[in-house]
């Protein structure tokens, strides 16, 4: 007897190890599914495809649409409902002035999430999640001071005095601390919100910002637990065009309608740094400009000979 296999391309998207079961006779042929024009980029992002039917968790039933190649299958449309509801929230975040820490510590979306960090100017975590990093805040703020200080000795003339055995260790201790540490260096007080991009990775991460009490944006596949995370948002957290779609719909929102004004301390150091400009330029000429003297006299008329 033999048997026939089928092979959809389509399920090359999912990255994922797929059973192919053998054709019978009486196994129905599947129905093309009519897709909306708004649904098609997530679609073809590969955003609706889950993990295997043996590790899914029962609370995301709601947002799956069925069963192929024994992988559940994403709903899209409950994809893009939730995803427009985190875009109104982050939107009302941004306008608020708020922080937002970004966190995703998957080596493949790194690279994704320190960008997205980096346009909006946000505090990001893409290496490791250290343990206490919201609950223990204070003992980590404690190590980023340490950090800056470590920068700052070794631009001072301190950093001379120390041997060459002591400067190398000093110098692994500061790259292993800006590795880590780097990107909350310049977060002064908790987050007020917490985006991680793969809500199973980072459960640590979503674990105290539940303790504290802070929202949490995730992206979540089947087999997470939407009820951790305060705006789920269903999707493939595998596929890089998938997490990058999202992430770009979070971007432009965060980015939509900010005004970029100048700050107050930054106009008064750029005020500060124009006149030492200009004095530097006038002792290179040979001294400062010299100053204009106004006389508030009137001039006295000389009077005509008759």
């Amino acid at each position: 007897m033999f048997f026939s296999y089928t092979f959809n391309t389509d399920d090359l998207f999912a990255n994922r190890q797929i059973f192919f079961m053998p054709e019978t006779k009486d196994k129905k042929k599947d129905k093309d599914i009519e897709i909306p024009a708004e649904l098609q980029e997530f679609i073809e992002a590969g955003v609706h495809f889950g993990h295997k039917k043996s590790v899914v968790h029962p609370g995301m039933f709601p947002y799956i649409f069925g069963v192929r190649n024994n992988i559940h299958i994403i709903d899209v449309e409950h994809t893009q409902k939730q995803l427009v509801k985190v875009v109104e929230f982050v939107q009302g975040i941004v306008q608020e002035g708020k922080v937002v820490l970004f966190v995703g510590t998957k080596v493949p979306m790194r690279r994704l999430v320190k960008a997205l960090a980096e346009a909006t100017e946000m505090p990001y975590v893409i290496n490791r999640w250290f343990g206490g990093t919201i609950t223990n805040w204070e003992t980590i703020s404690e190590r980023i001071q340490y950090l800056k200080d470590l920068r700052e000795k070794t631009k001072s003339e301190e950093w001379k005095k120390y041997t060459k055995h002591e400067r190398l260790k000093m110098k692994r201790e500061l790259e292993k601390l800006e590795v880590n540490l780097g990107g909350i260096e310049n977060m002064k007080k908790l987050p007020n919100v917490i985006f991680v991009a793969d809500a199973k990775e980072n459960a640590l991460a979503v674990k105290e910002a539940n303790a504290k009490g802070i929202p949490v944006i995730g992206i979540i596949d089947t087999n997470v637990n939407p009820k951790n995370i305060t705006y789920p948002i269903p999707a493939n957290d595998d596929s890089i065009t998938s997490v990058e779609l999202i992430l770009s719909k979070v971007k432009d929102a965060m980015l939509k309608n900010v005004k970029h004004e100048v700050k107050p301390e930054k106009q008064l150091n750029e005020i500060k740094k124009t006149s030492k400009d200009n004095k530097a330029v006038g002792k290179k000429k040979g001294g400062l400009l010299p100053k204009l003297k106004v006389s508030l006299r009137r001039p006295e008329l000389k009077s005509r000979e008759s």
